[in-house]
């Protein structure tokens, strides 16, 4: 089972940028497509964004398309996610997961191993 832990998280200021990170051990990470999903308080964990296991096709959800960025390099087992124009509604915990072999959606329950979490908080 692979283990990933989220860093990069902080209050940012609306407008402004984060870079989250995930990194991954004890699975060959270079296998499975990743994605990032968050959860605000009182709601729902949601996808935001997903990419292949070699990087070369990438997902977003409607909310974020244009403004984040998600890429992976599979040499330092590591998963980003770029994070542009950041609006106070972006505010949540970021959760990074590894998506089942064979998935066919990007809802949470086609995702497996899941980080801790990291806190992104965006001020007016």
């Amino acid at each position: 089972q692979v283990q990933l832990v989220e860093s990069g998280g902080g209050l940012v200021q609306a407008g402004g940028s984060l870079r989250l990170s995930c990194a991954a051990s004890g699975r060959t990470f270079s296998r499975y497509g990743m994605g990032w999903f968050r959860q605000a308080p009182g709601k729902e964990r949601v996808f935001v964004a997903a990419i292949s296991w070699s990087g070369d096709s990438s997902y977003y959800a409607d909310s974020v398309k244009g403004r984040f960025t998600i890429s992976r390099d599979n040499a330092k087992n590591t998963l980003y996610l770029q994070m542009n124009s950041l609006k106070p509604e972006d505010t949540a915990v970021y959760y990074c997961a590894d998506r089942l072999l064979g998935a066919q959606t990007f809802s949470y329950l086609d995702f497996g191993s899941w980080g801790q979490g990291t806190q992104v908080t965006v001020s007016s």
